[in-house]
């Protein structure tokens, strides 16, 4: 049997391939094992969803309780929100069998005639849109399920801060009164917008203020992250060099998802017996761009003239600081009236992300990418 490369980049194999998180496996498991509901905050790529995943599989949590990972991050409004709640709790019994998910459709009354299943009998989610006419109701029926259920529950909603961007103006405070009154079910909501966040949780006018416990990630230590690689290096018969591993960490600033990616790469043209040195990191790299390079020059040639004007700028400036000021305006020949409409379409697409007033490209590899083309 083939080997498996040991350093996964996406999803969740097992402990033996997840690294570290030690203190924060064992803070999230106490909390939401305790009753609370946790607010857990950090930059995206940093490994939220692999801790939740990592918790859900913890000895106590597999046994005790159901769990469904539910990711918004697509949705606009409480119709798809609906949509991808019910279909990651659908997704999360099958593998319980048909006496757990059936349990869950009957309550579904206002979609039962919209579900359909496959040739082995299996439910499937291939509901239209349109199919969920009354949202609230079915958000209602789904609460209902979850307080019913024959295990307690725990949810968790990744890239929740999008919900402050509904259309509908009472989202929050419906979510924050169905989760109140349900005594079976807790919840992570998972955020990478720190500000947006911030607001949801910390604002005496929100509804959800003061109702989490409130865990930030930070990035994962680099002299464990070392120890980590080495190791399933060595479990291989293959060797890495700490100085190798201490560049990947600090050329992607210790973003678990980089390194991983970076890892994976280095791994796999490193041969059984061979030494991974320094001077491959930059190999593996062009490796990973090489087979970007089609999706990113497609994502540059769909955006608008002035978004891409901006983005090169920023691409420059690599963190980009007071980006209406005229020192920035001068250096690129942009106007700020350009500048700002052209901004808000870069962060909505994702293109860049703004902390704390520095605005970056938010993909490091795509980063590395547009430096080249523009070089």
């Amino acid at each position: 049997m083939a080997k498996i490369n040991p350093f996964i980049t996406s999803g969740y194999i097992s402990a033996e391939y997840f690294c570290d998180r030690i203190i924060e496996t064992a803070t999230l498991t106490r909390y939401i094992t305790n009753g609370n509901n946790v607010a857990l905050i950090s930059p995206r790529r940093l490994g939220k969803t692999g801790l939740i995943e990592h918790c859900f599989h913890q000895k106590q949590i597999k046994e005790a309780y159901h769990t469904f990972l539910i990711d918004i991050y697509a949705t606009k409004n409480l119709q798809e929100f609906v949509f991808e709640l019910g279909k990651g709790i659908l997704n999360g019994l099958k593998p319980r069998g048909r006496k757990a998910w059936e349990v869950f459709l009957k309550s579904l009354s206002s979609l039962r005639t919209s579900i359909s299943f496959d040739f082995s009998g299996n439910p499937s989610w291939n509901l239209e849109m349109g199919d969920i006419k009354t949202p609230t109701i079915t958000l209602d029926e789904i609460f209902h399920y979850l307080e019913q259920a024959d295990k307690p529950c725990l949810i968790s909603i990744d890239e929740f801060q999008v919900i402050a961007k509904y259309p509908e103006s009472d989202v929050e405070a419906t979510l924050r009164t169905h989760i109140q009154h349900c005594s079976n079910a807790k919840f992570i909501y998972a955020g990478s917008q720190r500000h947006m966040m911030g607001e949801i949780f910390t604002s005496p006018s929100r509804p959800f203020y003061q109702s989490t416990a409130i865990m930030e990630l930070s990035p994962i230590d680099i002299d464990i992250y070392t120890e980590f690689i080495k190791k399933h290096f060595t479990e291989n018969k293959k060797i890495i060099t700490e100085e190798t591993v201490q560049e990947v960490y600090q050329r992607f600033e210790g973003i678990t998802w980089y390194i991983q990616f970076l890892a994976n790469s280095l791994y796999a043209i490193t041969a059984e017996g061979e030494e991974c040195t320094v001077d491959k990191v930059n190999t593996a790299v062009d490796n990973i761009l090489a087979q970007l390079n089609f999706t990113y020059s497609s994502l540059l040639f769909q955006l608008p003239p002035k978004q891409k004007e901006v983005l090169i700028a920023i691409c420059k400036e690599g963190k980009a600081r007071e980006i209406t000021s005229s020192k920035f305006l001068k250096t690129y020949k942009l106007t700020a009236s350009s500048v700002q409409g052209a901004i808000k379409g870069l962060l909505d697409k994702d293109f860049v992300t703004n902390e704390l007033g520095v605005y970056s490209i938010y993909d490091k590899f795509f980063d590395i990418w547009l430096k080249k083309q523009i070089s």
